[in-house]
């Protein structure tokens, strides 16, 4: 059964021989952030997640809401084995795919067939999955005779086609997303938006931060509200949305 438990997780960065800074700089980055504990002149612990429980189930379609410097996106890295925690336990059961930096694994200097390979490697599809499913890939981006020519000529947007295409070509159990994926022209956005749907309906649990209110109501049901990296709110979208864009 694909679940993830997160029992009493914290995480912490230790910051060594931090720069002098006012005390208006230090009350203002506490107000916005996590808490910042000086130990000593030459070393400050910055806390991103302070003692956070949480159990995730098959079915459920999470929503993170919360202010900048909140933990959200922490937290999404920690659920993605990105981040162990510093305190607590972190159970993740079932296969994992993050959408948080759809360009990592990415060679400027290599073609675009290659990058799709290497890409695909990096978020753990085998030699066997690679070659099945590049040509679909290949197909949707719409690069043509570019996937033979090196990464570092495309533009812009051919490299998000290129990264969008090869990073939703999966089908996990397990879904973190930071803000819905969608790229490139009128039609490429519309065939990637049909491919984000059919995507997060495959996936057993969804984890999904976002500043985008109708967004989260057609996609979650289920939203989580994170303040200086606790648990404030838990419950349906129905209740925590009100409360936290009401206070925003």
């Amino acid at each position: 059964m694909t679940f993830i438990q997160l029992q009493n997780v914290s995480v912490e960065f230790p910051v060594f021989n931090p720069p002098s800074r006012s005390l208006k700089n230090r009350v203002l980055s506490i107000a916005t952030g996590g808490k910042i504990e000086r130990k000593s002149d030459r070393l400050v612990i910055v806390s991103s997640l302070d003692d956070v429980s949480l159990t995730l189930r098959e079915g459920d379609r999470v929503g993170l809401v919360g202010h900048n410097g909140s933990g959200k996106t922490t937290l999404l890295q920690v659920l993605s084995g990105i981040y162990s925690p510093t305190r607590g336990e972190a159970i993740i059961n079932g296969t994992c795919t993050s959408l948080i930096n759809i360009s990592l694994g990415i060679d400027p200097d290599v073609t675009g067939y290659e990058n799709i390979r290497l890409r695909a490697a990096m978020m753990g599809m085998s030699p066997r999955e690679i070659s099945a499913k590049l040509e679909e890939i290949a197909e949707f981006t719409g690069l043509g005779d570019f996937l033979d020519m090196p990464f570092r000529i495309y533009s812009s947007g051919m490299q998000l086609r290129l990264a969008f295409a090869t990073s939703t070509a999966v089908r996990p159990e397990i879904l973190i997303m930071d803000e819905w994926l969608s790229t490139g022209d009128e039609d490429f956005r519309e065939r990637a938006n049909q491919r984000m749907t059919e995507l997060v309906d495959s996936t057993k649990i969804l984890v999904l931060a976002s500043y985008e209110r109708n967004l989260l109501t057609n996609n979650c049901n289920r939203v989580i509200w994170l303040d200086h990296g606790k648990v404030r709110m838990d419950s349906s979208p129905e209740e925590v949305l009100p409360a936290y864009f009401g206070s925003a």
